[in-house]
């Protein structure tokens, strides 16, 4: 059974899988956001083609630690997709995951046009490789 880590945001939304023995994360690909039913529909597909068991969504803080308008979404979507799943849905602060994420991209010599495709599922491997590692 495998984990999914989503980066949940207003136009994009990254996913990433574990491995089958949930230890490490990989970047899976990111949905461009329609609707939420539209948008819940393609997480079921893909929950269902690779056993997804339990999902770890990002939840945006601001740096002090409260939680804004963002994270009052991410709750709202995680408890939508919890009831249509039936999986158990845990939250993981993901401060600075997209800004990481971007770092590591630019480090690893990915040009600007190219990141904006691909920084969503990157920083979603990097919240659900850290829900990982704190499990362990």
């Amino acid at each position: 059974m495998r984990y999914m880590g989503i980066d949940f945001g207003t136009q994009r939304i990254g996913l990433a899988l574990s491995d089958e023995m949930g230890w490490t994360a990989q970047p899976h690909s990111v949905l461009k956001h329609t609707s939420l039913e539209n948008d819940l529909n393609a997480l079921a597909e893909i929950i269902r083609e690779n056993e997804v068991g339990y999902i770890i969504i990002g939840l945006p803080k601001h740096m002090s630690g409260a939680e804004g308008e963002m994270a009052a979404m991410a709750r709202t979507f995680a408890e939508t997709a919890a009831a249509k799943f039936g999986l158990p849905v845990e939250f993981m602060d993901e401060r600075l995951s997209s800004m990481a994420a971007e770092r590591a991209l630019i480090e690893g010599g990915v040009r600007r046009d190219k990141r904006r495709g691909v920084v969503d599922k990157v920083a979603a491997a990097l919240i659900l490789q850290t829900y990982l590692d704190l499990k362990g």
